[in-house]
């Protein structure tokens, strides 16, 4: 049997891959017996920053990771696929309807166990056919820590996450913003280019509102989130923020012109009223299928709530607006990876113990499931006493797995999926477009030639524990 602690996105994976290929599996999840400061119900995969899986084609990396995860059956991509919600090129879910999916699908498969307990410590591994994983991600719990530092020989590394705000739609005042993707796309039309009389608030073209700011505007909210007052943190001075997702307001002390080169750049759309580009631009982006819930996107902050509430309220459009939810800093744990994990997600010192998810020293939804996905795999494999092995480099799922067990340990940072990590092609094409796709369609292409020499496929009669 697997044990899989933590009911994250890794585990939730890491559960379904087992029990799909016949090895029982036992999840271990602490809520709601106890829960964290960001988690609001019991359910598994609960999503507590951002809808969105990013991208979903073959020319960005990430896509590339999820077209890879549906070749060997993700629930995690399955069920976002079932409940995604309009988000331009990206694939972005109804979180509430998200969660209960992977949770129902998890609870109806019969060789799952879901034991709602805190495991303080790593439990003893008797043997390889008895593997471990430890997902328990970002909020890992502080006796469960302590224990994996005296694993790791050193003092876990963590930074400081940021959620963004969630707005109630019938709190926008839609006068104030237009509706349009970026670049004006319509996904839903193919990629048709959309003319900008298409893309005002009454068209219902363009899965994003925009909320546009003239210099005035953007100048007296630069001002006003500068001057606001953070929430306190504990340890702040010496904590880094992870790069990918700084707060506003960290972005906003960098230059003046820093967040209109970041999330409120304006590039790409138009204001039918003005016919011009706005000189900065706040997206929203709907939260669930029912559309009452809008996410800014890119907007985590520490500001305290008070604070939050007047500064946001200066966006042309939000005025008025009510918050389902405020933005919030959590301290975020992740293990120093190129020290302790091979390429399979096992640690080296451990064979038959594997770590997953943002815990295992990944960034974002996608990566979280892709580890524990492959972690998964492995600990069937020990199960069943076959070798292990990994995606090859020239993957996706391969890339990462090779970034954070041979990243420097030095200054080791979680990452989210990048062409950059993959070897660069033979005899690449010129233009950057005709590149990704030649390389999306060489990982497709040795995934299954991996998938059948590692034979993922076989074996599925169920093990008796």
């Amino acid at each position: 049997m697997i044990r899989i602690i933590g009911g994250g996105l890794a585990g939730s994976e890491a559960a379904w891959q087992a029990a799909s290929r016949g090895v029982p599996v036992t999840i271990h999840e602490m809520r709601p017996l106890r829960t964290t400061q960001v988690h609001k119900t019991d359910q598994l995969a609960e999503l507590v920053c951002s809808n969105s899986f990013r991208g979903d084609t073959l020319e960005n990396a990430v896509g590339l990771l999820k077209a890879e995860m549906r070749e060997l059956d993700s629930l995690v991509i399955r069920v976002a696929d079932a409940t995604r919600v309009p988000a331009g090129s990206a694939l972005a879910v109804d979180r509430d309807r998200f969660a209960r999916g992977i949770t129902e699908a998890l609870d109806a498969q019969s060789l799952v166990t879901i034991c709602r307990e805190e495991v303080p410590r790593i439990p003893d591994i008797l043997n390889r056919r008895a593997p471990v994983i430890v997902a328990t991600g970002p909020l890992t719990s502080e006796s469960l820590s302590a224990d994996i530092v005296s694993l790791v020989g050193q003092d876990n590394l963590y930074f400081y996450d940021a959620i963004s705000p969630i707005v109630h739609a019938d709190s926008i005042d839609y006068s104030a913003v237009f509706r349009a993707s970026r670049q004006r796309r319509n996904p839903r039309g193919g990629g048709r280019t959309l003319h900008p009389r298409e893309v005002g608030p009454e068209s219902g073209e363009g899965d994003y509102l925009n909320c546009p700011m003239s210099e005035a505007e953007y100048l007296r909210f630069y001002d006003a989130l500068i001057h606001a007052e953070l929430a306190e943190l504990h340890d702040f001075d010496r904590t880094p923020f992870f790069e990918g997702c700084l707060p506003i307001e960290v972005m906003a002390h960098r230059g003046i012109d820093t967040l209109r080169f970041g999330p409120m750049k304006p590039v790409g759309l138009t204001d039918p009223a003005t016919g011009r580009q706005p000189y900065a631009v706040v997206q929203l982006r709907q939260d669930n299928l029912a559309a009452d819930h809008y996410s800014l996107v890119g907007f985590q902050t520490q500001l305290k709530w008070g604070e939050q509430r007047h500064v946001l309220q200066l966006i042309p459009g939000l005025e008025r607006a009510e918050f389902v939810r405020l933005g919030m800093i959590h301290r975020n744990t992740y293990v120093n990876a190129p020290t302790l994990l091979d390429q399979t997600w096992q640690t080296r010192a451990r064979e038959g113990l594997f770590f997953a998810g943002q815990i295992s020293g990944v960034e974002g939804y996608v990566e979280s499931a892709a580890s524990g996905l492959i972690a998964g795999l492995n600990a069937v494999a020990l199960v069943r006493g076959a070798e292990t092995s990994a995606p090859p480099r020239t993957t996706a799922l391969g890339a990462l797995a090779y970034y954070v067990s041979h990243a420097d340990a030095t200054n080791y940072q979680p990452t989210n999926v990048a062409f950059g990590l993959f070897p660069s092609l033979d005899k690449p094409p010129r233009g950057r477009q005709a590149r990704r796709q030649a390389l999306a369609q060489r990982a497709l292409k040795d995934l299954a030639t991996w998938r059948v020499a590692a034979s993922i496929d076989a074996q599925t009669s169920p093990v008796v524990s």
